[in-house]
């Protein structure tokens, strides 16, 4: 039972039992498991007459249509906060007891054509003993696993395995995208010495944007699945608790997996910065050699070029080569005493 607006309200069965049109638009999966592995797809008919006796009902929606907000206020029996968690349009990992049930709001890599896998997919969840109603807004392939689940017979069998394994399922599909970002790193420090340093400089940074997003909603996810094996709901069994402890404990490595993959990427980029730093300043050094040398005999060819009289050797005809052998006996003893201060 649950109040709603004062009123109480039997979970799943007199309010399901009315005329339902139009489904087909924003109910993605209304399935019935027959606690053997399996499930079944059910009709409006059958759904406007399910009674909790006929197996476990889940009900999949698209939050983005409209008619599932006016469905869930209609027929779901479900309260206002269970609703709104259902239907809002942005979500951090959590979960929390609601009414005897679970309400969670998980996130799953965005494994869609074209995406980003750092641009997560959420998936919100009130669970209960006897009915599972969940939405999304796009594809989620952890949730179709489960449905490929169901067609070999092994799928689960009440709502606590359900949880279990639609959170396995999440954390298994975060193993490739956190790989791929772990060889990315790899590679990029492998390359530190040899390749474009615009580029190396641009993709490290994607990468480090890429854990970042990733970590925003790994961290809470882990708290969140910390919290259902920790609490004590009556029809969530303690095998079911272990698997989702053993879950956690595997998030919990991919979370230590990505604060290594940023470290590392920021460290390359501290050393590829370091390595500009360092050239650079080699060559301003060597400029800095080039203008000592060059400064005075720059002084000396601008004296002796100024068109007054009584510059010296204006009337001697070997004067320009001596001129020219001061200057490179000057650039001498300038490269020998650069040598013996050892700036060279």
């Amino acid at each position: 039972m649950i109040v709603r607006h004062g009123v109480a309200v039997r979970l799943s069965v007199t309010s399901l039992n009315k005329e339902i049109l139009g489904m087909d638009e924003f109910l993605v999966y209304a399935k019935i498991l027959d606690g053997q592995g399996g499930a079944r797809d059910i009709s409006e008919a059958e759904l406007s007459t399910w009674q909790p006796e006929q197996g476990l009902l889940w009900l999949h929606f698209d939050y983005s249509k409209p008619e599932t907000l006016s469905w869930l206020e209609d027929h779901s029996g479900l309260d206002d906060i269970a609703i709104s968690a259902l239907v809002a349009e942005d979500t951090r990992p959590r979960a929390t007891s609601h009414c005897g049930g679970l309400l969670m709001a998980l996130r799953g890599v965005n494994m869609n054509p074209e995406a980003d896998p750092e641009d997560m997919v959420s998936i919100r969840l009130f669970v209960h003993e006897h009915r599972i109603i969940s939405s999304r807004k796009r594809q989620l392939l952890s949730v179709d696993d489960i449905v490929r689940s169901f067609k070999e017979g092994e799928g689960p069998e009440t709502s606590s395995e359900f949880v279990a394994m639609l959170c396995d399922r999440l954390v298994r599909r975060m193993a490739g995208p956190i790989d791929n970002a772990e060889d990315k790193v790899d590679e990029l420090e492998e390359n530190l010495l040899s390749s474009a340093r615009a580029k190396l400089r641009s993709e490290l940074g994607q990468v480090r944007r890429q854990s970042i997003a990733l970590r925003r909603y790994l961290a809470p996810q882990r708290d969140a699945l910390s919290w259902v094996q920790s609490e004590r709901l009556p029809w969530f069994g303690d095998d079911q608790r272990r698997h989702v402890r053993e879950v956690s404990d595997r998030l919990a490595q991919y979370i230590e997996t990505l604060d290594s993959i940023r470290e590392r990427a920021a460290v390359s980029q501290e050393e590829l910065v370091n390595q500009i730093s360092e050239e650079s300043n080699n060559r301003m050094y060597v400029l800095s050699i080039v203008s000592a040398i060059f400064l005075p005999l720059g002084f000396a060819t601008g004296l002796l070029g100024i068109n007054v009289g009584g510059i010296p050797g204006a009337d001697n005809g070997d004067a320009f080569a001596i001129f020219i052998g001061i200057l490179v006996a000057i650039s001498g003893a300038l490269l020998v005493f650069f040598r013996y201060k050892k700036w060279l």
